[in-house]
């Protein structure tokens, strides 16, 4: 089996942070290096505040997520602050110049009282005029439908075990995505399944959650090189604004 601390692990293989090769990556890294203040909410390991520490960022920087496993691997950094919690109990008011949701964490805000309670927090926790940056997967593009386990994929983790990781979507119900992830030898024996539901919001349902906490939408994406979105975009990357 694997254990919480094995995933985790294993998360930084399958998600490493790499600004020089992902573009996604080098976008955060920007917006990051150049505030001086940076709350990451759902910072998961602790992949980029971790590197933005290490390429010289000297202000205070902020991780929160629940997941006590992650934390226990971002906490390899002391010279970061890490919080478990979730978006919606920060309790932070007017500390800082960013706010982040990276790795499509935003999505796993499901239900409308969870979205705006986290929104709200996430605006508080922000000064006037601080910036929120987050990114979800455009449901035009119906990302789900390669989750698959023929799209599986094989991997070797930190303990040089060979791993196949696999996806089986169970149902999707209005903009809700249910899904399993299983991660096993590559002979078939699971080792772990991990369930997780995904909200798809388009591009004006954001923008009234956004106006409802207090947000004004600064610029939007559709891609990790600041294009615009279309009816190709495959994602939403979004800069709100705190008013």
């Amino acid at each position: 089996m694997l254990s919480d601390a094995d995933n985790a692990a294993l998360y930084d293989v399958l998600n490493p942070w790499d600004p020089a090769r992902s573009p996604c990556d080098a976008f955060y890294s920007g917006l990051v290096l150049a505030a001086d203040t940076v709350l990451d909410v759902g910072c998961g390991t602790g992949g980029m505040l971790r590197q933005a520490r290490a390429a010289g960022h000297r202000g205070r920087l902020v991780g929160l997520d629940p997941d006590l496993a992650a934390l226990d691997r971002a906490r390899r950094s002391a010279d970061v602050e890490w919080v478990a919690g979730v978006a919606a109990e920060a309790a932070w008011d007017g500390e800082f110049e960013l706010a982040t949701m990276t790795g499509h964490a935003f999505q796993s805000l499901i239900g409308d009282d969870e979205l705006r309670a986290s929104l709200a927090a996430i605006r508080t926790a922000l000064g006037y005029g601080g910036r929120f940056a987050f990114e979800t997967r455009h449901p035009q593009a119906r990302a789900w439908e390669d989750w698959n386990p023929s799209n599986a994929s094989e991997i070797t983790d930190p303990a040089g075990r060979r791993l196949r990781v696999s996806h089986h979507v169970e149902s999707v119900v209005g903009d809700v995505v249910t899904l399993t992830e299983t991660t096993g030898d590559p002979d078939g024996t699971v080792l772990r399944v991990d369930r997780a539901s995904l909200r798809f919001l388009d591009v004006p349902a954001l923008a009234g959650f956004l106006a409802g906490a207090g947000f004004a939408v600064e610029a939007q994406y559709g891609d990790w090189h600041r294009g615009p979105v279309t009816g190709a975009s495959q994602e939403i990357v979004t800069l709100a604004r705190r008013i």
